[in-house]
């Protein structure tokens, strides 16, 4: 599938979402905040990066009310809004948004740009309750930044919202799980939801991430007529959005699945975790409505592994011999 977008009007606007110039120290996760325009709501229809793995281990751009860190409403221009602290850290501590918050974009392992389907956006801006982008960056090591700065980060493109181009709202589900891996073992980590709201959407593009230990992460829906695939993929290669080859329409009492195959050749068990040396098992569903009203619930999280699997969730179970196997096929 081959997605293209050329504005009829010129009337797109670039907007660069960039890290200002920090030197990080490593395993930090540093955010900072652009405000949205106040006087109309516009939509995204296209995300170019400007960063490289060996720079940035992840980048994620959050929709929020509120940026995580503001003095009389104005944000910080960068604060830390990791789980860890470094005594030496220049900067404050806060969380990434406060208020509404939803995932718009997630970039790792040098994913290239990620152009929307013709007439679909991200709307964002006034009364759309994103009144701030917040991008955060995870910087794995620092090494490279002792003598200089970085300004990773993601340019985006917009439409207007009085735009006719665009007539389908895109939104992101994402799904994961905590747990922990057993030393020298193969585990599943799985997760799912069912989607309860009276909507109908449909996937466009999918994005695994785990961090060293995945094989191979999948997603599913599940319904009356059985199990249908919505992606998989190796989570090692670049970790961008992949195209959904193939409508799958997603409807309350549907079932939502996922799953990550995890290896782990270490002698000790390692856990679902915010460094690079920790685990994690997400699965992203970017998808379209047509109209307005996008998910309410944009998460869909379990514990994980020894505490959850599909085999025990009787939404899920049981699960047919062919899609246990699929789901792990690399």
């Amino acid at each position: 599938m081959c997605w293209t977008f050329v504005s009829g009007h010129g009337t797109v606007r670039k907007m660069d979402l960039l890290m200002p110039g920090v030197q990080p120290m490593r395993e930090t996760y540093y955010c900072t905040a652009f405000r949205m325009n106040p006087y109309e709501h516009e939509y995204i229809v296209e995300f170019n990066p400007n960063a490289t793995k060996n720079t940035a281990h992840h980048i994620l751009i959050y929709g929020c009310e509120r940026p995580g860190f503001a003095v009389r409403d104005v944000p910080q221009v960068v604060w830390n809004c990791g789980e860890m602290m470094h005594k030496a850290a220049t900067f404050v501590k806060g969380p990434t948004c406060k208020g509404k918050t939803s995932i718009i974009y997630a970039w790792a392992l040098d994913a290239p740009k990620l152009i929307l389907p013709q007439g679909v956006g991200f709307k964002v801006g006034r009364g759309t309750g994103i009144n701030f982008l917040v991008l955060q960056v995870h910087y794995g090591n620092h090494e490279h930044f002792m003598t200089n700065v970085d300004t990773s980060g993601i340019s985006l493109s917009l439409l207007p919202g009085s735009s006719t181009e665009v007539d389908k709202r895109a939104g992101v589900l994402l799904m994961g799980t905590a747990g922990s891996i057993p030393p020298l073992a193969e585990e599943h980590m799985e997760t799912s939801c069912v989607i309860e709201e009276d909507i109908e959407f449909h996937p466009f593009a999918f994005r695994t991430h785990t961090h060293k230990l995945g094989v191979a992460v999948s997603g599913w829906r599940k319904n009356r007529e059985g199990w249908k695939l919505i992606g998989r993929h190796n989570p090692q290669e670049p970790q961008m959005f992949y195209p959904v080859n193939k409508d799958v329409a997603i409807r309350t009492g549907d079932v939502v699945a996922a799953r990550c195959t995890m290896k782990n050749t270490k002698d000790h068990a390692v856990y679902v975790g915010s460094t690079g040396d920790d685990e994690m098992c997400n699965f992203y569903i970017m998808y379209y409505v047509k109209g307005d009203k996008i998910l309410d619930r944009d998460n869909c999280f379990t514990s994980g592994p020894p505490y959850y699997f599909w085999r025990t969730d009787a939404n899920v179970a049981p699960v047919p011999m062919i899609v246990d196997e699929e789901a792990s096929k690399l």
